[in-house]
């Protein structure tokens, strides 16, 4: 599976193609979608430009995506950093009526486990964001462990010998736990195009867009979402 990963915590001077409003990401994800993706993984933001949980702005945000992409899975980001920050983003979750398939929720932040709990009561899927070996260790002690989507292997260490054994290291504690969902492995800007490689290798699913980074594998600047997208599908075909 290849989910893009279509604007993040990005701004402007990053790539002038970082996809804010609900118009833009559902402009955007209709392109990337037949350019090869599968999934949408977005920040919804608000009419500043910043990333928001707002329960009307996510309802608009998902359909108006869903209008272009109906069958298309959605995942939205729950980073500890997005407005209004800390535990206090479980209020504005715990009143979404318009729902995504599924949030990324990272075990390196405090309220990881209270944070399932709630979006598994609203009958939204999980991928676990694991950094770390820590992260993983912490996973696996969960008692709800196993009612996630999938676990999520996000590699931010910019050397790739570094990043590959973290990947491996990980996917250890998992496999030692008896750990059996599916993966998705993916990179961070100097390691994306390498990491997708090991993920295809392996055969995880993962994840290519403007939330990770914004070149080519030639190290030219990509267009848009859409180019890096279809570079991706290319390189496995």
């Amino acid at each position: 599976m290849l989910q893009a990963c279509l604007n993040g915590a990005r701004m402007r001077d990053y790539h002038p193609a970082v996809p804010f409003s609900g118009a833009e990401l559902a402009k955007d994800a209709e392109l990337v979608v037949a350019a090869g993706a599968q999934e949408l993984h977005i920040h919804p933001r608000g009419p500043d430009g910043m990333e928001t949980l707002d329960p009307v702005i996510v309802a608009n945000t998902l359909r108006t995506i869903r209008e272009v992409v109906p069958s298309v899975p959605i995942g939205l980001s729950t980073q500890w950093s997005i407005a209004p920050v800390g535990r206090a983003r479980h209020e504005p979750i715990h009143h979404w009526e318009t729902l995504p398939d599924y949030v990324s929720i990272n075990l390196i932040e405090e309220d990881a486990s209270d944070l399932m709990s709630l979006v598994f009561s609203k009958g939204i899927g999980v991928e676990a964001g694991l950094w770390s070996i820590s992260d993983a260790e912490r996973f696996v002690r969960l008692n709800n462990a196993d009612q996630c989507l999938r676990v999520l292997i996000e590699i931010l260490e910019q050397d790739i010998e570094e990043g590959l054994k973290v990947a491996n290291d990980i996917q250890n504690v998992l496999k030692n736990a008896g750990i059996n969902l599916p993966i998705l492995l993916h990179g961070d800007e100097a390691s994306v195009w390498p990491i997708y490689r090991e993920a295809m290798v392996k055969k995880f699913d993962s994840r290519i867009g403007l939330e990770d980074y914004n070149r080519l594998p030639s190290g030219q600047m990509a267009r848009d979402n859409a180019e890096l997208i279809q570079t991706a599908v290319n390189l496995v075909w």
